[in-house]
């Protein structure tokens, strides 16, 4: 197994509009065994990092560690890396037993030995049945298996993969997730996972790194990044349905500070560890935890008026979709709901659940609570940017599920 260290990775390209930074200098370290995941929308620069660190791509500044040896212009084939790709890349012309088996005939393992790590990789991976078919007769689950039976054979020290579950269906996606997490466990390789799909990345990972625009937003475990979330970017990528945003302006109230609507009504009344300088911010809460009801239970409570304009059952919880004061709000409901299109509610933004975003870069403000710091190194960003840590977050956001509509 291999401990990764990336210390001032970037890449710059120059062109004739000129030069354009698809990854900004970080520092992440990746423990030894460790399954972490780079999340982030199209073109963050996570499959970019990918690729320096297995050597497809140079990096312009910066150093790839692997277990203290400098591999920064070592050759692909040089680097006891394997790696799984978006369209499988199967051999067309070999069967699955050719298949796995190329490989250890590149690295010259014996005919027995060969024979041996075939069969009991085929019979792990449920490939047994198919072994003389060709990779057109297979399903997508199939080839995928082969794709991954053939990565993991000659035992890398160091597997990485990038949306390899991109090409399946719904079901098949996370059949294969599971499938994935086991064989990690038993193989214990570390592994380095891409992916802009967020259930992937809480489902499979020990920690995630989410990326915006080439730099690292946070890194954390799944719990930390959904919970803590650092900035705005965070809040609203991770989680789904997203985070309710709103705009607010900020009022100090003592050791609190009231966020206010833009018709004056208090939304929330938040106590943080340092009163903001900025007098704008944006208000956060996840759907789960806010409150609503046809009739507040107390006046003098921040409940905000607003408009429901759809309502969409999802089995076993319900989305309610609904304006208040020309800002869209959502509300996951888990018990059968009986609202309607067209009804007055008031909905409720709960301190203790509420995240709030200032600055420029829209940082979460830390509260009394703060986020205890991720386990293992975290990722550092260059000044003017995101930090890196799961520290410079808000506060807990109460208990998943906590905040359920009032009758």
């Amino acid at each position: 197994m291999a401990e990764i260290r990336l210390q001032q990775v970037s890449k710059r390209y120059t062109g004739k509009s000129g030069d354009v930074d698809a990854l900004r200098p970080l520092d992440l370290q990746i423990a030894d065994g460790e399954f972490i995941t780079m999340l982030g929308p199209s073109g963050c620069g996570k499959t970019t990092l990918l690729s320096i660190i297995v050597g497809i791509l140079p990096p312009t500044t910066g150093q790839v560690l692997v277990d203290g040896k400098d591999l920064t212009r070592a050759d692909p084939r040089n680097r006891d890396m394997a790696m799984v790709f978006q369209n499988y890349a199967l051999y067309a012309a070999k069967t699955v037993r050719g298949n796995l088996e190329f490989p250890l005939r590149m690295h010259g393992v014996g005919t027995t030995e060969r024979r041996r790590r075939v069969s009991e990789l085929a019979e792990m991976l449920g490939l047994t049945s198919v072994m003389s078919h060709y990779p057109r007769q297979l399903s997508g689950g199939q080839q995928q298996r082969v794709a991954l039976g053939r990565a993991l054979i000659r035992r890398p020290e160091l597997f990485l993969m990038d949306e390899p579950l991109s090409n399946l269906d719904a079901k098949l996606r996370l059949q294969m997730r599971t499938e994935i997490k086991r064989l990690h466990r038993e193989f214990g390789i570390t592994t380095i996972y891409v992916t802009h799909d967020q259930s992937e990345a809480m489902a499979l990972s020990d920690r995630v790194v989410v990326m915006n625009r080439g730099t690292v937003a946070q890194v954390g475990t799944p719990e930390a990044i959904y919970r803590y979330p650092a900035d705005q970017f965070v809040a609203d990528f991770v989680g789904m349905p997203p985070m309710n945003i709103m705009p607010v302006s900020l009022r100090s109230a003592g050791r609190e500070v009231e966020c206010v609507t833009g018709n004056g009504r208090v939304a929330a009344r938040l106590r943080p560890d340092a009163l903001p300088t900025e007098a704008e911010g944006h208000l956060g809460v996840r759907p789960s935890h806010v409150r609503w009801t046809r009739r507040p239970p107390d006046a003098a409570a921040p409940w905000l008026p607003a408009t429901v304009r759809q309502v969409d059952p999802m089995g076993e919880d319900t989305l309610i979709y609904a304006l208040q004061e020309g800002e869209p709000v959502t509300i996951m409901e888990r018990e059968p709901c009986s609202v309607r299109p067209g009804e007055e509610i008031h909905v409720a933004f709960p301190a203790e659940a509420a995240h709030l975003f200032v600055g420029g870069t829209r940082q979460a403000l830390a509260s009394d609570v703060t986020a205890p710091a991720a386990s293992g190194a975290l990722a550092t960003a260059p000044a003017g940017t995101a930090a890196g840590t799961a520290g410079t977050v808000a506060g807990p956001p109460g208990r998943p599920g906590a905040g359920a509509g009032q009758r």
